[in-house]
């Protein structure tokens, strides 16, 4: 062998050495057992979202109440209960073939009946359910394992609302016969899923244990999920820091405190997982009160208010201003026209003389109260700074705080409010998200995240009708770009921007967002390092 050939030699095995030394290691495969702690910055007021859409809900419910599918990042439809489905030519018949051998956790079979009787049940009590299964005629069980769902017109979003916290899947047998919203199941629930429900302390925290005869073994590879309250945000940071804390999603941690906490090795940050909802910050108006019944108050609030500001002061950056009420991450409907009140304080005052409110003492020109939506993380932030922004124009704000159930109560059972600031999910599709907001059909009181405002309009309501069964998506984008139109001219809501949601993880953490609906799922393949 030459010193030509030799060296060639030599350099190839380097290059071999380099190859494999550079190579990342095979990660480990998931390991069962530990706890693992996940952070709720609000108390559910039920674990079962059964009839809510309450984000502390949809946080812990799908760990013990599963769904008939998942879905990937682009929303793409998986099994969970459901082994397999078809979709008829017509669009109006949906069959799903359901997973043998699953068991609830009370040892009774899961069946159709199951699936049937959850469908029609949320379908009256949900608050997105009268809208998604409008067109659901009935769910025929023609076997034991076989859910025919029937409808009377296509609904071509359908597929995509079988996630466990949208359309949770519950046991009739529990049901069966009482106030859905008064069982017991929700706050003990009895579910299909990997986690079984052990207590719930009031004030401090969930324990869910493995579920050991769980149907996708070998997981669940957690023995414990624990999940904690922590409302103060504050507090949560240093939970994260600490370790006391494991995971958080939708950015539960003050915006201020990121740049910092990511520096730390302990931590980890994702924003995959978001894409089965994306959000809506807005200002809702009350239009039975005697303010904000009239036209020109809503387009003077609207001039007074400067998007861009409002996410760089509020939201850190994070997110897009948008003044659409469909978010600007669902792009096969979302009109990114600008809106049609821009930023104008002189307008904005012009308007509210013209309304017959002129300016009195201290140039104030009325009081008004503002709730806002303490389960949203910019809540606070948010009133504090439309507060400042209206007393430009002499509206006097005072900011109205309470827990989540009476803020609940307050603007949807009671209706005793001006205006709110709310965070509305849109989800996968318009129909789903965004219609139960300004169909007049879904003022339903008591329904908590639905028709607030009491908004009504035929055409806008001829418009969601039509776009519930249209299957041309070219006709479908049309209906909701004049939906936009309409909705962002007559204002019962200020829409202002589109959050982006982060979750944070401690480093010990792995597969915890794999799903569209990211940390919202049943967190069955979620494990830790041992």
């Amino acid at each position: 062998m030459n010193f030509l050939t030799s060296l060639r030699l030599l350099t190839r095995i380097g290059i071999c050495l380099l190859a494999v030394g550079s190579a990342p290691a095979f990660a480990a495969p998931p390991a069962h057992g530990g706890s693992l702690t996940l952070l709720s910055t609000t108390e559910p007021t039920t674990l079962v979202s059964l009839a809510t859409t309450a984000t502390p809900a949809l946080t812990v419910s799908a760990k013990v109440t599963e769904g008939l599918l998942k879905y990937d990042y682009d929303v793409n439809p998986q099994p969970q209960l459901a082994t397999a489905w078809t979709i008829s030519p017509d669009g109006k018949t949906y069959t799903f073939t359901l997973r043998q051998g699953v068991k609830w956790h009370d040892g009774k079979d899961f069946t159709a009946e199951d699936v049937a009787y959850s469908i029609d049940l949320i379908k009256k009590i949900h608050p997105r359910g009268r809208g998604t299964f409008a067109n659901v005629l009935a769910v025929d069980t023609p076997d034991k394992y076989t859910a025919v769902i029937r409808l009377s017109k296509p609904s071509p979003y359908l597929i995509k609302a079988f996630a466990a916290t949208e359309t949770p899947i519950v046991a009739k047998h529990i049901y069966e016969g009482t106030d859905a919203a008064a069982n017991p199941n929700g706050n003990a629930p009895i579910g299909t899923g990997p986690f079984k429900f052990k207590e719930w302390v009031r004030g401090s925290h969930i324990v869910y244990e493995r579920n050991p005869d769980y149907w996708d073994k070998p997981k669940p590879y957690l023995d414990q999920l624990i999940v904690r309250f922590i409302p103060d945000p504050a507090a949560a940071a240093i939970a994260f820091e600490t370790g006391a804390i494991d995971l958080g999603y939708r950015t539960p941690v003050p915006l201020a405190d990121l740049e910092r906490l990511r520096k730390l090795p302990s931590l980890r940050f994702e924003t995959k997982g978001n894409s089965y909802s994306f959000n809506v910050t807005l200002l809702e108006f009350n239009l039975d009160n005697e303010y904000f019944k009239t036209l020109k108050v809503r387009q003077a609030i609207a001039h007074a208010i400067d998007r861009d500001t409002v996410l760089k002061v509020v939201n850190y950056g994070y997110g897009k201003p948008s003044a659409s009420p469909i978010a600007p991450g669902l792009k096969a409907f979302h009109d990114p026209a600008p809106t049609p009140y821009p930023f104008d304080l002189k307008k904005a005052n012009q308007l509210l003389d013209e309304a017959g409110y002129p300016r009195g003492d201290k140039a104030v020109r009325f009081h008004v109260t503002l709730d806002y939506n303490p389960i949203a993380s910019d809540g606070a932030r948010l009133a504090d700074f439309l507060r400042s922004a209206l007393s430009r124009i002499g509206i006097d704000v005072t900011v109205r705080a309470q827990d989540p159930s009476s803020f609940i109560k307050r603007v949807y059972t009671d209706r005793d409010f001006a205006f709110t600031t709310n965070g509305m999910s849109n989800l996968f599709d318009p129909t789903v998200g965004v219609q139960r907001l300004y169909w007049s059909k879904n003022f339903i009181k008591g329904v908590p995240f639905s028709n607030g405002t009491h908004y009504a309009n035929p055409k806008v309501d001829q418009l969601l009708e039509d776009a519930t069964v249209e299957i041309d998506p070219a006709k479908r984008f049309a209906q909701f770009q004049e939906f936009q139109r309409i909705v962002e001219e007559e204002i019962p809501a200020v829409n202002l921007y589109q959050p982006e949601f982060i979750t944070i993880a401690n480093a010990r953490v792995h597969d915890h967002s794999l799903t569209a609906d990211g940390v919202e799922s049943n967190l069955a393949d979620a494990y830790v390092d041992p």
